[in-house]
């Protein structure tokens, strides 16, 4: 297996490219804006685990340095089976309140990112007729905090892209699917853990906060054969509360 996994150098990202080289010995591009130190050590650790991953550093929410990411998994890798659109950003603020940058940042981002890659990635998928995108929602897609305007639009447009987009390649063996995640333990939900981690956690009907390795299960699944027949999905991994 193949895979450019952006956000790869901590949180979800990190544990999708672990699973990926446990689970399917994958070599991996792994993509990331600034954390290089963070990168090196998931290839590291990847390797440990049979798989091999290549740092790439890239700000994907720019169309030329997304189309690289792409061409430097082709050559490196020699192809590309799975696309995991993981990079995100937040930026709350009340809209009140919020200033353009704020929201062109997240959108530009959360959005823009994810389809200047899958652009690029439909035409090695095409040709070899197979591929798996995957694309991070979150769960404030259909139930956002105050202050998400920006992030909550991202995400509903994630999950409305992912739709559109696996009725074009349905026909081609090339699934699209979305996975949502809830509060997870990692370093952008941290702020608001420790501001109201109790309160959170009552609302959840697990009453516990997801790891990486919730998500990355999921992700692993949805990349492997087992997952062909499903497409244009969204799937919840929140402990309950998009129920």
């Amino acid at each position: 297996m193949r895979a450019l996994i952006t956000g790869a150098s901590r949180g979800i990202g990190r544990a999708i490219a672990l699973r990926l080289a446990r689970e399917h010995q994958a070599r991996c591009l792994l993509v990331y804006r600034g954390n290089a130190d963070g990168a090196a050590q998931t290839a590291a650790e990847m390797a440990e685990l049979g798989g091999q991953g290549i740092p790439f550093q890239a700000d994907v929410s720019e169309r030329e340095q997304a189309d690289a990411a792409v061409q430097a998994c082709l050559d490196q890798l020699g192809g590309l089976d799975v696309l995991v659109n993981n990079a995100g950003v937040t930026a709350d603020t009340l809209l009140l309140q919020m200033e353009d940058a704020q929201w062109a940042q997240v959108l530009r981002t959360n959005l823009d990112g994810a389809f200047y890659l899958a652009r690029a990635v439909c035409r090695p998928m095409l040709m070899q007729r197979h591929g798996r995108i995957i694309n991070l929602s979150s769960v404030s897609a259909r139930r956002p905090n105050r202050g998400q305007t920006n992030y909550a639009a991202s995400k509903g447009a994630i999950e409305a892209f992912t739709r559109a987009l696996a009725v074009e390649l349905a026909a081609k063996k090339i699934t699209v699917n979305a996975v949502a995640p809830g509060v997870i333990e990692t370093d952008m939900s941290q702020r608001i853990r420790d501001h109201a981690g109790k309160e959170i956690k009552a609302a959840i009907p697990m009453r516990r906060f997801g790891t990486p390795e919730d998500v990355a299960g999921l992700v692993a699944f949805l990349a492997g054969p087992d997952s062909a027949y499903i497409t244009g999905q969204t799937i919840g991994v929140d402990g309950g509360v998009g129920l």
